[in-house]
């Protein structure tokens, strides 16, 4: 017979025994969702700690580039040079975690290696020349040299059209005067939301962004991450096979917007600006450094230019500028003015003598003196006033593109000046003083004379100053930080004129790779 007082007391017991799972099952979820949420908590507090950490090196790495430039020319390649030096700029130790000594934080500073068509084959460790690049802030200027020049340099880049060509000059340039394929301000506020054209010089090159048909993808190519190197995930699915291998770092891979070189003779003085104005003093400095030949004609030529005609040898009076009486009287006036060192070169000044009759005054550098006399006058004279030329392009490593909208260049020429870079020099300290200037050209007849001139405003053999992309990161490749550095090293301590986070712009870079005593490949 069944007692339904103990049935109801037996279906409680089971109630409570299935409330009681219930809930030990719910606390055990509740216990492992706040443990995961916790170890997430945790990780994400560890990521965060590691990226100020990182950040801090890859701004310690800026500092050491800084430190690195400020050191003498030769100093600098005795020591690898800025290239491709893996021993000073590969996995550079920089702290050390007092809590696990072999997790050291290091640095590295990294650049795309490209060939001489600017087509990416990985990467190096180093700088990148920011001369060896169009720098879009001078182009206006070198309309001044000769017109048309700067729309001829821009058209030589991939992809370039003349529409954007003028463009890009009208948004650089200070007027509003529409170029022949250009646009302006008007054009702009036509856009919604309408803005101003800038009319001067960019801040970084992604304002190219805001000049008419300029896409992303013709600034940055396939380079999503703009690490300089093409990853696997940025050519999978796009169309890399139809777009031309020079393009697929876009146009910021040709492009500044910072390059200038210093106008620094070897002891570190402004050379001399033999268009000075005031030719009491340029006669004082040219004393100070030449001899009464290099003074006396120099200061002839400011006064009386130089001479139409080619003296005859057998019938014509020439004679060297010292052996002329010559001493200014104070109210001379440097009517006439140098475009380059170079005009120098073989030239003659037509003067007059005391008894009425015409004397040649010829210039002390000369085909037979060439390689010794040009060298001496590119240390130690200029045409530009101030410790800095802007915007000349270094043609011991600008890409083939590059050299081929220079005024001046042909083809045969790059592909001279390509194979002649290709060769180290025999001395290993790069003691070989006619390469340390443009006018290496002219001395080693790989252009003549007339070709030079044209040549020299637009080309130096090297910038002062430099892009550097530094990581910082740790062994396990936890919180990676990214930094683009501009460096301006034309001033006695290296100046950061151009600083830019890119952390979140990852790149692929193994840590194996980028340096260190680590057992893992992670990446980041």
């Amino acid at each position: 017979m069944n007692n339904p007082a103990l049935d109801r007391r037996q279906n409680r017991d089971g109630v409570l025994l299935i409330i009681v799972l219930v809930t030990v099952v719910m606390m055990t979820l509740a216990a492992y969702t706040f443990t995961t949420l916790m170890q997430v908590e945790l990780q994400a507090s560890r990521v965060l700690s590691r990226r100020v950490q990182s950040k801090y090196l890859a701004d310690s790495g800026v500092d050491y580039v800084r430190l690195f430039l400020a050191a003498q020319r030769q100093d600098i390649f005795a020591k690898g040079g800025l290239w491709d030096n893996v021993e000073m700029f590969q996995g550079v130790p920089a702290s050390i975690d007092v809590n696990n000594l072999e997790l050291v934080g290091r640095f590295a500073v990294v650049a795309p290696n490209l060939n001489e068509d600017a087509i990416p084959e990985g990467y190096r460790f180093g700088l990148v020349d920011e001369s060896s690049k169009i720098n879009i802030n001078a182009l206006p200027f070198y309309d001044n040299w000769q017109p048309g020049s700067a729309r001829q340099i821009l058209m030589a880049l991939p992809g370039m059209t003349e529409e954007i060509a003028d463009s890009l000059l009208d948004w650089v340039d200070s007027d509003d005067d529409v170029r022949d394929f250009g646009t302006e301000g008007s054009y702009y506020q036509g856009l919604s939301p309408a803005y101003d054209v800038k009319n001067g010089p960019m801040d970084s090159l992604d304002e190219m962004l805001l000049v008419r048909d300029v896409t992303p993808e013709l600034l940055f190519g396939l380079d999503v991450n703009r690490n300089g190197v093409l990853d696997d995930n940025e050519t999978a699915g796009t169309n890399a096979s139809s777009l031309d291998a020079d393009m697929h770092l876009g146009w910021a891979n040709y492009i500044t917007l910072f390059s200038k070189e210093s106008n620094l003779n070897g002891e570190g003085l402004v050379r001399i600006n033999i268009n000075g104005t005031d030719l009491d003093l340029l006669h004082d400095d040219l004393r100070s450094a030449f001899n009464d030949e290099w003074t006396n004609y120099i200061l002839q030529y400011r006064i009386n230019g130089p001479s139409s005609s080619t003296p005859d040898p057998e019938g014509d009076v020439i004679q060297s500028a010292a052996e002329v009486p010559f001493e200014l009287t104070g109210g001379e006036q440097g009517t006439f003015t140098f475009g380059s060192v170079v005009d120098l070169v073989e030239t003659y000044v037509e003067i007059e003598n005391e008894e009425g009759g015409v004397v040649f005054l010829r210039s002390p550098i000369n085909i037979e003196t060439l390689g010794i006399s040009m060298t001496t006058a590119m240390k130690s004279l200029t045409v530009y006033e101030g410790d800095s030329i802007p915007g000349r392009i270094n043609i011991m490593q600008a890409p083939r593109r590059t050299l081929e909208g220079i005024p001046g260049m042909d083809l045969e020429l790059i592909d001279r000046i390509i194979q002649v870079r290709e060769f180290e020099l025999d001395d290993p300290d790069f003691l070989d003083i006619n390469r340390n200037y443009e006018t290496w050209l002219l001395t080693e007849f790989l252009v003549d004379l007339p070709t030079m001139r044209t040549l020299m405003p637009f080309i130096c053999v090297g910038g002062d100053v430099y892009q550097a992309e530094v990581i910082g990161y740790f062994g396990d490749g936890v919180g990676t930080s990214r930094a683009e550095a501009i460096i301006d090293a034309t001033e006695e301590i290296p100046k950061l004129v151009f600083w830019r986070d890119k952390t979140h712009l990852q790149g692929t870079f193994s840590v194996d790779v980028l340096g260190g005593d680590f057992g893992s490949g992670s990446d980041f």
